[in-house]
C-alpha cells in the first residue's frame, strides 16, 4: 500500500492528487501540438487536430490535414482542408466536429470525418472576420461565441437550433481582449473578457464591469481565465502572478495563490472532483504543469514534451506526442483505504483479506477488530466505492475482494450495490480498452448515463461491444439491442461496394423481427444515399403498411405504394395514394391504373360522389358503364339544374343510357319522371300553385284538393293509377277537406274497389262517428265487427260475432268491453262460448 501512493502529491492538508498514464499514444504526430489547432471531447472523448493551419498561400500539396483519434490515439478519419482559413475547433455534446473558420462560417463534421451541415454566424461576422472563437457546452446544447475583428461578440447558445445573439458593445473597447470565457449563470450564456486591469460581463441586455471581490492590489492585466467545468467557479491569471479563485458569479472569493510565474500560462483549467470541498486549478506553461489551490505550496509537475489539457467532471486529462494522462483529486474512499497507517474499515478489512489469501491468523485479528467497532458494513461499502474510482483492473479486482470477503460475515449486507459495481466495471474497462479509446471514470460513467455511452459506441461503430454491453446489463431490447442494430443497418446501406441484395438481406438476417426496429427507417436511409432499389428491397420486410406507403410515394413509386395500399385494407392509406397518384399522372394515365385496380376504383368513385362529380361521369363514360352513367344523370337532374328543361334534358340523356344498359324498366321511369314534369309545369301554368317535383300521387291528391277531381282521374289514367289507389287517395283527400256530401256521393258512384271499412276508418279518424255509422253497415260480414267496435256498438257488433260463431272475433268483441256498461254484454258472449263448447 505504500508504494501504491508513491504517486499521490498532497496539497495542503486535506486533499491528495494523482497522476496516472491512461494510455501510451502512438498516433506519430509529425509536428508538435503547439503548431496545431486542438480540439479534445470532454468524457474521454475523441481528439482532432488541424495541421498545418492559417496559411493563406499555399501549393496543393500543403493543405492542411484535419485528422481525428480516439483518445487513445487510434486514428478515426484524415480529410484534407479545402475550406477557408479555419480560427478555432471544438466538439459537440453529441461529439460532432465544430469547425470555426475566418468568414464565420461553421462546419460540423461527424466523429469518422463525414460532413453533416454548415451555417453561417451572420453577416456582421462575415464582414469583419473571426478573430477568436469558443465551443461552449450548456444545459441546452452547445454553444458557439465569436470575436469579430470589430471586436463585437456574436453568440448561439445552441447550434441545434440557431438563434444568433450580438452582444452589447464594450466602452472604448479598441483592441482584443487579453483573455475571454464564456459562462452560463441562471440559464443563459454570458461573456466575461478582461480589457488591462478591468473585467466585463457581457449578457444580452448590457455591457456590466465586475470586481473579483480582494483581488490583490497592483494588477495591471488578465492574462488567463478559467471556468469550472460546472460553471461554479472562476479563476483568473494576472501579470502579477497571482491566481484569484471564486466563485463564478464573482461574489465570493475562494483563495489566492502566488505562483511567482509572470509569463502567461499556455493553458488554465479546474480540477476538481463532484461534492469535494477543495478546488484546485491546473495551470500549464511549455514545460512546467502546476496545480494550485487553497494552500501555500503548489503541485509542480515537469511536461517533457508539448501537452494539452482538457477539463473533465472530476479531473483534467493530459496528452501529448507519447502519453494520455490523467490527473485527479485522489476520492475519499481510496484516500482512507491507501493512505499511510489508516485505521480506516475499509483499509483493515482490505489487509484481512490479504492475510486471509496468505492463511494467515492475522485476518481473524483485522477482522474481529472491525466487528467490535460495529464498521464492518462501512468497510465494505468503502472497499466498493474505492474500486469504482481505480483504474487498474488488478486493484479493482483486489478491492472487490476484500468487499466479497467481509460481506460473507454480515447477515443482511443488501448484495445490489456490489453487483451493480461489478457490472459497471466491466463495461468501463471494456470501453478503457486501447482500440476502443474511451478513458471514462467512474464518476463521469454514472454522469453520462449507460444510454449515452451506447449511442457513443454506436457513433463510433462499434456495434459489438454495444449489443455485448446490452446483453450484459439485460437492457430492455427496444432501448438496448433493437436500436443498436437499427443503427448497424443504417451504417450498412451506405456501403456501396455491396449489391443491394446482399445488403438487403445480411440485413434481414441480424435484424428479423426484432421489436422496436422499423425497416421503413433503414429504407429511408438507404434512399437518402441514393440506393432507391436497396430501399424498396428493405421495405419488404416492413410489416407495417402505413409506413411502407410514404416512403414509396417519397421515392416515386406510387403504383407500388397503390398495390400496398390496397393489400393493407387501410382506405384512408388507399385515398391517400390516390390522391398522390392524381397530382403526379396525367388523366389517361391515373384512370388505366385505377382499371387495375378494381378496390382503388371503387374506393375513388365514392369520392368522386362527394367530391368530383364531372370526373365521376367521366369515369362511367371511359368503362362504359351506362346504368351507372344514367343514375348519375338522374342525380344531376335535381342537383344542379333548376329551369324544367334542363332537368327535362338530363333525364332525356338518362333514359338513354338506360336503354344502352338495356335497362327497359329504368329507361320507362325515366321518360314517365318526364311526361310528369311537363304536365306539372302545365298544371302550375294554367292553375297556380304548386306542382313541381311532386310525385303521382302527391300530384293526384294536390288536385283532389284543389277541386280537380276530373283532371286527377285523368291523370290517374294517364300514368295507370290502379283503382284501388285512386280510391284511397281520393276517400284521404275528400276526408281531409271534410267534404262529407262529396265523400257520400263518391261511395255511391259505384261499388267500392276498397270496400267500405276504409269509410268507417277515415271518418273516424276524423271524429266523425255520425258519417262512419252510415258505411258501417254497408261493410261486408267478413269486416262488418271490425266496423261497428270503431263506432262504439259494441252489442250489435257482439250479436254479429255471436251469428258468425267466430272465436276470434268473439274475443276481440270481449276485450272492447268495458266495466258494468258491457258486462251484460260480455256475460251473453261468455253463455254463447259455453254452448258452442258443449256443441
Amino acid at each position: 500500500m505504500d508504494c501504491y501512493t508513491a504517486n499521490w502529491n498532497p496539497l495542503g492538508d486535506s486533499a491528495f492528487y494523482r497522476k496516472y498514464e491512461l494510455y501510451s499514444m502512438d498516433w506519430d504526430l509529425k509536428e508538435e501540438l503547439r503548431d496545431c489547432l486542438v480540439a479534445a471531447a470532454p468524457y474521454g472523448g475523441p481528439i482532432a487536430l488541424l495541421r498545418n493551419p492559417g496559411r493563406k498561400e499555399k501549393p496543393a500539396s500543403a493543405r492542411p490535414v484535419l485528422e481525428i483519434y480516439s483518445a487513445s490515439g487510434v486514428p478515426l478519419a484524415s480529410l484534407l482542408w479545402k475550406s477557408g482559413p479555419m480560427v478555432s475547433l471544438g466538439w459537440s455534446a453529441e461529439e460532432e466536429l465544430l469547425c470555426v473558420q475566418e468568414d464565420g462560417v461553421v462546419l460540423v463534421y461527424g466523429l469518422h470525418g463525414d460532413f453533416r451541415r454548415h451555417f453561417s454566424m451572420g453577416n456582421e461576422v462575415l464582414q469583419n472576420r473571426v478573430l477568436d472563437a469558443r465551443i461552449f457546452h450548456t444545459e441546452f446544447g452547445s454553444g458557439v461565441a465569436i470575436l469579430t475583428g470589430a471586436h463585437r461578440f456574436t453568440l448561439s447558445a445552441n447550434v441545434g437550433d440557431l438563434k444568433l445573439r450580438r452582444m452589447p458593445e464594450v466602452p472604448g473597447l479598441q483592441s482584443a481582449p487579453s483573455c475571454w470565457t464564456t459562462m452560463c449563470q441562471d440559464r443563459v450564456a454570458h461573456i466575461l473578457l478582461a480589457v488591462g486591469p478591468d473585467l466585463y460581463l457581457l449578457d444580452h441586455a448590457a455591457c456590466s464591469a465586475v470586481t473579483p471581490p480582494g483581488l490583490a492590489p497592483g494588477v495591471s492585466s488578465f492574462l488567463q481565465m478559467a471556468v469550472s467545468f460546472t460553471y461554479r467557479h472562476l479563476a483568473l491569471f494576472t501579470d502579477t502572478g497571482y491566481i484569484w479563485m471564486g466563485t463564478a458569479s464573482l461574489k465570493e472569493k475562494l483563495c489566492e495563490f502566488n505562483c511567482n510565474i509572470r509569463a502567461p500560462p499556455k493553458q488554465m483549467v479546474w480540477c476538481s472532483r463532484p461534492r469535494s470541498k477543495e478546488r484546485a486549478v491546473v495551470v500549464a506553461w511549455e514545460r512546467r504543469l502546476m496545480v494550485v489551490g487553497d494552500a501555500p505550496e503548489g503541485i509542480q509537475f515537469v511536461l517533457d514534451e508539448d501537452s494539452y489539457l482538457v477539463p473533465e467532471l472530476d479531473g483534467v486529462r493530459i496528452f501529448s506526442r507519447s502519453t494520455h494522462e490523467f490527473l485527479h483529486e485522489v476520492p475519499v474512499a481510496s484516500e482512507e483505504i491507501f493512505k499511510i497507517a489508516s485505521m480506516a474499515p475499509g483499509a483493515l478489512l482490505l489487509e484481512a483479506q490479504k492475510e486471509y489469501e496468505k492463511e494467515s491468523q492475522k485476518a481473524d485479528e483485522y477482522l474481529r477488530e472491525i466487528q467490535e467497532l460495529g464498521q464492518l458494513p462501512q468497510a465494505v461499502q468503502q472497499c466498493i466505492e474505492a474500486a469504482g474510482h481505480e483504474h487498474w483492473p488488478d486493484m479493482q479486482k483486489s478491492l472487490l475482494r476484500a468487499a466479497s470477503f467481509g460481506k460473507c460475515f454480515l447477515d443482511r449486507f443488501p448484495p445490489d450495490s456490489f453487483v451493480r459495481m461489478c457490472q459497471d466495471l466491466r463495461v468501463l474497462n471494456a470501453i478503457r480498452d486501447y482500440h476502443i479509446g474511451i478513458p471514462l471514470t467512474y464518476s463521469q460513467y454514472k454522469q453520462l448515463t449507460i444510454q449515452v455511452l451506447l449511442d457513443r459506441l454506436v457513433l463510433r461503430r462499434l456495434y459489438p461491444l454495444a449489443i455485448q454491453i446490452c446483453e450484459y446489463l439485460r437492457l430492455p431490447e427496444v432501448q438496448g439491442v433493437s436500436r443498436i442494430l437499427a443503427h448497424w443497418a443504417c451504417y450498412k446501406v451506405q456501403q456501396k461496394d455491396v449489391s443491394d441484395e446482399d445488403v438487403a438481406r445480411a440485413i434481414n438476417q441480424k435484424l428479423g423481427d426484432t421489436p422496436g426496429v422499423s425497416y421503413s427507417d433503414i429504407a429511408a436511409r438507404a434512399y437518402g444515399c441514393g440506393r432507391t432499389e436497396l430501399a424498396i428491397k428493405l421495405l419488404e420486410y416492413e410489416p407495417r403498411s402505413g409506413e411502407q406507403v410514404p416512403l414509396l410515394l417519397k421515392m416515386k413509386r406510387s403504383k407500388l405504394a397503390l398495390s400496398k395500399a390496397i393489400e393493407s385494407g387501410d382506405t384512408d392509406l388507399v385515398f391517400t395514394v390516390l390522391l398522390h397518384l392524381k397530382n403526379e399522372l396525367n388523366r389517361g394515365d391515373f384512370f388505366m391504373t385505377l382499371r387495375n385496380q378494381p378496390m382503388a376504383l371503387s374506393l375513388y368513385r365514392q369520392f368522386c360522389k362527394h367530391q368530383e362529380l364531372e370526373t365521376l361521369k367521366d369515369l362511367y363514360n371511359q368503362d362504359d358503364n351506362h346504368q351507372e352513367l344514367g343514375s348519375f344523370h338522374v342525380r344531376a337532374s335535381y342537383a344542379a339544374e333548376e329551369r324544367i328543361e334542363g332537368r327535362v334534358a338530363a333525364l332525356q340523356t338518362a333514359a338513354d343510357a338506360f336503354y344502352k344498359a338495356k335497362n327497359e324498366f329504368a329507361a320507362k321511369a325515366t321518360e314517365d319522371q318526364m311526361r310528369l314534369l311537363r304536365l306539372q309545369r302545365r298544371l302550375e301554368d294554367e292553375l297556380g300553385g304548386r306542382f313541381l317535383d311532386l310525385s303521382v300521387h302527391d300530384t293526384v291528391t294536390t288536385l283532389i284538393l284543389s277541386g280537380q277531381n276530373k283532371r286527377a282521374e285523368q291523370l290517374a289514367r294517364d300514368f295507370r293509377i290502379p283503382d284501388k289507389r285512386l280510391w284511397w287517395l281520393k276517400l284521404t283527400a275528400l276526408a281531409d277537406l271534410e267534404d262529407w256530401e262529396e265523400i257520400e256521393k263518391f261511395s255511391k258512384s259505384k261499388k267500392s274497389p276498397i270496400g267500405y271499412l276504409p269509410f268507417v276508418e277515415i271518418c273516424m279518424k276524423q271524429h266523425n262517428k255520425y258519417e262512419a255509422k252510415k258505411y258501417a253497415s254497408r261493410v261486408g260480414p267478413e269486416q262488418k265487427v271490425k266496423a261497428l267496435l270503431l263506432v262504439g256498438d259494441v252489442a250489435q257488433a257482439a250479436d254479429v260475432a255471436i251469428e258468425h260463431r267466430n272465436e276470434a272475433e268473439m274475443s276481440l268483441v270481449l276485450s272492447h268491453c268495458t266495466g258494468a256498461t258491457d258486462g251484460a254484454t260480455a256475460d251473453k258472449i261468455q253463455r254463447a262460448r259455453a254452448q258452442a263448447q258443449k256443441k
